[in-house]
């Protein structure tokens, strides 16, 4: 057998198999062919969703944090406001280290609220998964059919 037939046979999806996507990229011809099935995976496309999904959840997390939670802040340091905070050295040269201590600040703030928000959420999906009943046991179920068998 030649090498290129070895190849061509053990790429050939079995009857009823569907194909994996290393198997479909290795028969794909081209730099675009492997692109296409990089980018059309499953797992790529919920990354999309959830990139887009997370830049709109970024904007509500940031007004909450902004509009509401700062305010409140601001009522127990004076509306202190880290990035007015600089050092200057000459005329027009500033070293503006406040604008930083505000980033972290509102990052750590948003990070907190975040994590407050999925916990919320995880506390509900696990409240949902405990309403379920659970299934008999698989040898409830053949006892029930046992008996319904002796019962004809």
């Amino acid at each position: 057998m030649v090498h290129g037939e070895i190849c061509a046979v053990a790429y050939r999806p079995q009857a009823g198999k569907r194909m994996s996507a290393a198997d479909t990229a290795k028969r794909t011809k081209g730099f675009i062919g492997e692109f296409k099935v990089f980018a059309l995976r499953g797992n790529v496309m919920d990354m999309a969703v959830g990139v887009v999904i997370g830049a709109a959840f970024t904007g509500i997390i940031n007004s909450l944090v902004k509009d509401i939670i700062m305010p409140i802040i601001g009522l127990f340091t004076g509306n202190l406001n880290f990035s007015n905070f600089a050092i200057k050295f000459g005329e027009d040269n500033s070293l503006a280290y406040g604008a930083f201590i505000q980033a972290v600040l509102n990052f750590v703030l948003i990070a907190f609220v975040l994590f407050l928000v999925i916990k919320f959420f995880n506390k509900l999906r696990n409240e949902k998964k405990d309403d379920t009943p659970a299934a008999p046991a698989e040898i409830d179920i053949l006892t029930e059919i046992r008996d319904l068998l002796k019962d004809k």
